[in-house]
């Protein structure tokens, strides 16, 4: 009994033992080298907006601020965030490294860049009435950006648990995309700094906005992929025709103003959809049977 015991009891723990070893052996050990390097760029991006963010210099002293330099890397790790998952994608790399890195870098570039911009932005344009208000107006500013960058974090997180690397499931978000909201509130600031900067008003709209497309990114309201719903595939000869007015309608604007409304068009555009569906919901039309399929099932 005793030679039996031994036996019984070295076996689980040979086992554990296996088991053991075999999860210290589980680690990265090939990466795609050009989309990681994309991947690490958009995190430098952001890095950089939150550096020239920092500086906090006086509207109009300078031909450009620092702040509209910020918003201008964020847009360029926007850039760079739609080039690592194409290039990926392409090469067939896909990876559950590359995704978490791209939602690290995304973190960064998406969710404390604009949240710390607009931060600086409300804080430095606050004038004596703003200072009257106590510290409600402070803490309330200090609230949206914490609220922004928790739910970029959720949003992220969620879209890591229910991703999926075909590209065909790539045809809709469930909530506002991190991009998308960070478009939003960046292109405000751009907007102000080169506008309009002596708009105050606008200023301090911008936490009700900031935190705003913070929860849409939190909500299950579906937005859509534009590059693989409306630039992939096959479409009519007439939609060929309306891109083209679209961007030449575009192209004629400030760069400024088309940011606003690109992005502004795209967050909004999903709760005004929502709402219209709840408002007027489509019918679903039986789908009709045969004698016999209605025999077969009695």
């Amino acid at each position: 009994m005793d030679g039996r015991q031994q036996i019984f009891s070295g076996k689980p723990q040979r086992r554990k033992g296996r088991l053991f070893r075999r999860e210290r052996k589980q680690r990265v050990k090939y990466i795609t080298v050009l989309p990681s390097l994309v991947t690490i760029l958009n995190g430098i991006f952001g890095f950089t907006a939150i550096v020239f963010a920092s500086k906090a210099d006086v509207p109009g002293d300078k031909p450009i601020s620092y702040f509209a330099v910020a918003g201008y890397m964020v847009v360029l790790a926007m850039i760079a965030d739609m080039l690592d998952g194409r290039l990926a994608r392409m090469s067939q790399s896909t990876s559950s490294f590359g995704g978490q890195l791209d939602s690290l870098c995304d973190m960064i570039s998406f969710g404390v860049a604009p949240a710390f911009l607009m931060l600086q932005v409300v804080e430095s344009s606050l004038d004596l009435r703003a200072v009257l208000c106590g510290g409600l107006l402070h803490r309330f500013i200090w609230l949206a950006a914490i609220v922004y960058i928790s739910c970029a974090a959720i949003r992220l997180a969620r879209f890591n648990v229910e991703n999926e690397e075909n590209e065909a499931a790539h045809m809709s978000f469930v909530g506002l995309p991190s991009p998308g909201a960070a478009g939003v509130v960046i292109s405000l600031i751009i907007f102000h700094q080169q506008e309009v900067p002596n708009l105050y008003q606008l200023v301090y709209v911008l936490p009700f906005i900031t935190l705003g497309v913070g929860v849409l990114m939190v909500s299950r309201i579906q937005y859509p992929h534009v590059l693989n719903v409306y630039l992939t595939g096959k479409q009519r000869f007439s939609y060929l025709i309306q891109v083209l007015l679209f961007l030449g309608l575009v192209t004629c604007m400030k760069v400024e103003i088309a940011m606003v409304l690109i992005f502004g068009g795209f967050a909004g555009g999903g709760p005004v959809k929502w709402l219209y569906f709840k408002a007027f919901p489509r019918k679903v039309r039986p789908v009709p049977t045969t004698p016999a399929v209605a025999g077969e099932n009695t």
